[in-house]
């Protein structure tokens, strides 16, 4: 599926790296490698988590924003980061297993979407950060 592979790539691409690479700020905004993967962990539980169960973030634990959902803390390492992620992806599929494509999610702030419509949307998300990801990972192992 092809939202896995952009899962398994964004969590991939801290891979080998040392914690102050994956902090580095290369770019204006707060993104960071390990704050994509943070902010990819977000995103997975506002679609699979908030718009499922209708939960709201705080309830869940997540940040109000997107843009706060790069925001990197002192305990956040390339370990924790990177099996916050999986844990976050597997509680995805496990929250979308029993939905059909054209089940209606009611629990996002744009209102009621079809499943189908979220998988789209993170297949988009996500191969959009994988680039992002690439291009700061090459600028890193290229100094």
């Amino acid at each position: 599926m092809f939202l896995d592979e952009h899962r398994r790539a964004l969590n991939a691409c801290l891979d080998g790296l040392t914690e102050e690479q994956a902090r580095r700020s290369l770019v204006p905004s707060r993104t960071t490698l390990l704050g994509l993967v943070k902010h990819a962990t977000f995103v997975e539980k506002v679609w699979f988590d908030e718009a499922v169960t209708c939960r709201p973030r705080a309830e869940i634990g997540i940040p109000a924003t997107p843009d706060e959902s790069f925001i990197l803390d002192e305990g956040d390492t390339i370990a924790t980061v990177q099996r916050g992620h999986r844990e976050a992806c597997a509680a995805a599929r496990t929250a979308a297993s029993s939905l059909g494509l054209d089940d209606v999610l009611l629990g996002n702030r744009r209102g009621p979407l079809p499943l189908r419509w979220v998988y789209l949307h993170m297949v988009r998300e996500l191969a959009q950060h994988c680039g992002h990801a690439d291009i700061l990972r090459e600028q890193l192992l290229s100094e």
